[in-house]
């Protein structure tokens, strides 16, 4: 069986102080419609953890401080790893879309009641996130932590 190159990306859980989090209406051109957390693909250099601020900030316009790694999603399905990483929303984020070719509305949701379908990374990194421990079919999944990321002030 022949792969693609492995890509590593980053999956970003963005967490209000109610406990709902940040999810996106993905249309990017050439894939099916489908919801998605804030993310994307690291740059030469650029930490996990760096990665996710960045996307967060270009996709949502949310800037945060700073985050945390919790797991490692390896899809052995196909191709990739993906950086599942905690943000704790800043007070009073507003989700604002940014890039309308790739997602064109974000919205709050409870993380037990997501819309669907989704994205395959984002159904990996909130498995990861939601049940730290159990698998995933079509997944490799290693928790490092559960996200426990001091609130901003």
């Amino acid at each position: 069986m022949d792969l693609p190159r492995p890509v590593s990306g980053v999956g970003v859980v963005l967490e209000r102080d109610d406990g709902r989090i940040a999810i996106g209406h993905r249309v990017t051109a050439g894939e099916e419609p489908s919801w998605s957390f804030p993310g994307g693909h690291l740059e030469g250099g650029e930490t996990p953890v760096a990665a996710a601020l960045r996307e967060l900030a270009e996709e949502t316009g949310v800037v945060a401080a700073r985050g945390s790694l919790f797991a490692v999603c390896v899809r052995t399905a196909g191709s990739g790893v993906t950086f599942a990483v905690h943000v704790a929303a800043p007070a009073g984020a507003l989700l604002t879309v940014t890039e309308p070719h790739a997602v064109d509305a974000w919205r709050w949701a409870d993380p037990d009641d997501l819309p669907g379908p989704l994205f395959v990374h984002t159904a990996a990194v909130r498995h990861a996130w939601r049940a730290p421990g159990s698998g995933l079919a079509g997944w490799d999944l290693h928790p490092l932590a559960h996200p426990a990321v001091p609130r901003p002030n």
